[in-house]
């Protein structure tokens, strides 16, 4: 007999990805980007977060909110078999799910409790601004770490290793918006290049130029076998 559960947000992700396209497709490859989870006003008791600070790190339990109206398959293409091989979504990471629920290990760096308000300060997160959380749960190294965890087809991380340039344009922008921001904007850049965004159908076009946003940022860039090139950044 199926029953039917209804959840409801603790709290909202306020993170410098602002479309899907460019977002790391695992959690933990970005470090250097900086997201914060502002819980809603009925969890904001500060009771609730008691303890939380011994934890280098917390697991998040959210909602993939840009598909939930996307519906899912039995199998689905994953990227990182190059769009060609389908698995069942079960084996996958897929956000197109029966119950689109996501969960990402993050590093804890602050919390900030004031008058009605609670904020954690988070890094290494892949969610989309304004993604809902639906729980947050301590990380304990003890047994989230299983040292025997093995999966063939995804058992070490894949980064690209080519050279990140800049364009004179893109140098002077960095400037100003690592000013105005008061981010490492240039090193946050370079870790998502590595992750490499596009989509695998596409890797065999060194002429294509792609667009990321991040923070209020459009960041045009092109790879090719040589290096990543980043043609142009405006706000």
């Amino acid at each position: 007999m199926s029953e039917a559960f209804e959840m409801q947000p603790i709290g909202i992700i306020s993170s410098p990805y602002k479309e899907k396209f460019g977002i790391p497709r695992q959690p933990g490859l970005a470090n250097s980007l900086i997201s914060t989870v502002k819980l809603l006003p009925d969890y904001c008791a500060p009771d609730i977060i008691r303890g939380l600070e011994g934890c280098s790190h917390i697991w998040l339990i959210f909602i993939f909110s840009e598909c939930t109206d996307k519906g899912w398959s039995p199998t689905v293409r994953p990227p990182r078999l190059g769009g060609n091989k389908r698995l069942g979504v079960f084996a996958t990471r897929s956000p197109f799910r029966p119950n689109p629920i996501g969960l990402s290990p993050v590093k804890l760096h602050s919390i900030c409790v004031k008058s009605g308000s609670v904020e954690l300060s988070i890094s290494g997160a892949d969610l989309l601004d304004g993604t809902p959380i639906l729980d947050i749960k301590p990380y304990l190294p003890y047994s989230d770490i299983i040292s025997e965890a093995s999966f063939d087809i995804a058992d070490k991380i894949e980064l690209l290793t080519q050279e990140v340039f800049y364009s004179e344009q893109a140098i002077a922008a960095l400037s100003e918006a690592e000013h105005r921001l008061k981010q490492p904007i240039k090193k946050q850049i370079t870790e998502l290049l590595k992750c490499d965004p596009r989509p695998a159908y596409k890797k065999n076009n060194p002429d294509k130029s792609y667009g990321i946003r991040l923070y209020d940022l459009n960041i045009r860039f092109s790879i090719s076998d040589q290096h990543i090139l980043v043609d142009s950044i405006h706000a």
